[in-house]
């Protein structure tokens, strides 16, 4: 299996869910605008989207698939189906709980991740109500991520990275053709979020079928192997809630700023989701299965060089990423955001946050490669301890910066939260000799430093000669921002491929 192929084909599909994403956000902005309503609808579908990255892609992965792993390696066909089974059982178990739970009391969640709503009862009750339709959408979407990890340890990235395409395109629908039928007019939102997580399931069934992994849960609280994940998803669980509490406590702050701020810095996150999706999940997605083999099959060196090839692609990819979204924070909010009922005051403040979240972008998607590492050894109470430390440290940078900055000061903090907690996984990772980087590093810094300097002043001395982003319609300012990142792309790959750089260089071989 060539990791970088592998990386590619997640990647790009995962580019395609990122364009429908902007796609959906920009009808939504269009349609619904900035405000009480589209306030409502964020928090209502933050907080599933928040527990789903507790039960599924967060905590339960990183317990599931360093065993799943071993599973396949060690114990043959017939076990891995059995286990599988059982997980599947206490996994539905659970959430089915949880989603009952959450359903009957959404108006104590709302008042307390959101307690600014309060004081308006109408926009309390209307986030509450969206709750309701939104909560079963951690069932369907846990359920779909579970079955996605089972898929990327049998090394099919290709369909759970195009599943996330299906939740866009259902509320692309909903939003276009659904909206008159629905009061209020935003809950059509609401039940494209659950018509996309039910898609998500159904659509990779059939695939999982084919690898021969297609089975009927069953609960059986006594497996071992169940118990062992069980096991090591309590101190996961403890450290992805540490960072989800993090946004939810960042939720409670920004319930009490001005009205549109939950929102400004949704859409400031979405373009921000762009690279730490493609690229971020696309390497986190191929890294964790890969390093679990390898640590299963003790091959310690070859472990090692996994993880400098993360870091190295990480950066090429990832820093010229982050100073091109703060270059082109305004042509990037008003080309794509700012029409209808989104107007020039909403694309300011969300611009405002987008510099702030570019920050710390580099720091969010180096966990996604760092954090792996400690996973894969079944080793998670080191990233949990990190992650509380950086839990701490957040709410005290959130304290600091909101008085001056508002809801910028926020992303600030999460961002500033990300780099600290990036800098402290590596730390433990040498301290712990679990990571040695190969020889080299200095010269690609180097190289890498001048390359990203070349494309900044190429992208700046071009928007000097660009009219007004608010000028003209929606195609012309397409075409004017394709015509900006087009340029930084070749300007700095360019710089690069002058230096020596070659594609080639960062292919691997993983373990099939």
């Amino acid at each position: 299996m060539n990791l970088l192929k592998s990386l590619f084909a997640v990647s790009s599909i995962t580019m395609i869910s990122r364009v429908l994403g902007f796609v959906r956000d920009t009808l939504i902005a269009r349609i619904f605008g900035a405000g009480m309503a589209t306030d409502a609808f964020f928090i209502a579908f933050k907080l599933p989207n928040l527990l789903r990255r507790i039960f599924a892609e967060g905590a339960f992965s990183q317990a599931f698939v360093p065993i799943l792993a071993e599973y396949k390696s060690q114990q043959g066909e017939e076990a891995t189906r059995t286990f599988i089974a059982y997980v599947a059982g206490m996994l539905t178990l659970v959430l089915a709980l949880v989603t009952v739970v959450g359903m009957i009391a959404a108006p104590f969640v709302i008042w307390v991740t959101a307690p600014g709503f309060a004081d308006t009862p109408e926009k309390f009750q209307l986030t509450a109500d969206l709750l309701r339709v939104t909560f079963p959408y951690i069932l369907l979407i846990s359920l779909s991520s579970f079955v996605g990890a089972i898929l990327n340890t049998w090394n099919r990235f290709s369909v759970p990275a195009f599943t996330p395409t299906l939740l866009n395109i259902a509320q692309i629908i909903f939003a276009l053709f659904l909206t008159p039928y629905f009061h209020p007019p935003i809950m059509v939102l609401a039940w494209g979020v659950l018509a996309g997580g039910l898609a998500q399931l159904l659509y990779q069934l059939p695939h999982l079928k084919k690898i021969g992994m297609l089975v009927l849960p069953r609960l059986n609280l006594r497996d071992t192997g169940a118990l062992r994940v069980m096991k090591q998803m309590g101190p996961a669980i403890l450290g992805v809630s540490v960072s989800q509490i993090s946004l939810i406590i960042n939720t409670i702050f920004a319930s009490f700023l001005a009205a549109g701020s939950v929102s400004w810095m949704y859409y400031a996150d979405r373009l921000m989701e762009l690279p730490s999706g493609v690229l971020g999940v696309a390497l986190g997605t191929i890294l964790l299965p890969t390093l679990a083999k390898t640590y299963a099959n003790k091959d310690r060196h070859e472990y090692s060089r996994i993880l400098d090839w993360g870091l190295r692609l990480c950066f090429i990819l990832v820093l010229p990423c982050a100073v091109a979204l703060a270059l082109l924070s305004e042509p990037l909010t008003v080309a794509l955001f700012q029409y209808g009922k989104f107007d020039a005051f909403d694309a300011s403040m969300t611009q405002r946050a987008l510099i702030a979240y570019a920050v710390g972008l580099l720091g969010i998607i180096l966990i996604k490669v760092l954090a792996p590492g400690f996973y894969a050894q079944q080793n998670i109470r080191t990233p949990v301890k990190i992650a509380m430390f950086t839990l701490a440290a957040t709410q005290l940078m959130n304290l600091a910066f909101i008085g001056s900055l508002a809801h910028a000061g926020l992303a600030l903090a999460i961002s500033g939260g990300a780099c600290l907690n990036a800098g402290l996984l590596y730390w433990q990772l040498r301290k712990q000799d679990m990571f040695q980087p190969q020889p080299g590093w200095l010269k690609f810094f180097i190289k890498l430093l001048l390359a990203v300097v070349a494309m900044a002043a190429v992208l700046l001395g071009m928007m000097q000669f660009m009219p007004a982003w608010s000028e003209g319609q929606m195609l012309a300012r397409f075409l004017r921002l394709g015509a900006l990142v087009l340029t930084g792309v070749v300007v700095y790959f360019g710089v690069l491929f002058a230096f020596g750089f070659r594609l080639r260089d960062f292919a691997r071989r993983g373990l099939a």
